[in-house]
């Protein structure tokens, strides 16, 4: 199946989590909603190989 189509689909239900955070969990509900979308994301693109982690947090400092 093609990739994407589910870019989409994802950020409809990313959407929804925070549009249900954001009316039963106020703002803190919402803030805690989206860092921890962001550090699913962030580790999905790790996991697949299209985020190297090394260089975003310095990794390669100091090495020549």
């Amino acid at each position: 199946m093609d990739q994407t189509f589910w870019w989409p689909v994802i950020g409809l239900a990313f959407g929804t989590a925070l549009g249900f955070a954001g009316t039963f969990g106020g703002a803190g509900g919402f803030l805690l909603v989206l860092v921890l979308g962001l550090v699913g994301f962030l580790a999905g693109r790790a996991l697949t190989g299209q985020l190297d982690l090394g260089q975003l947090v310095g990794g390669q400092r100091g090495r020549t």
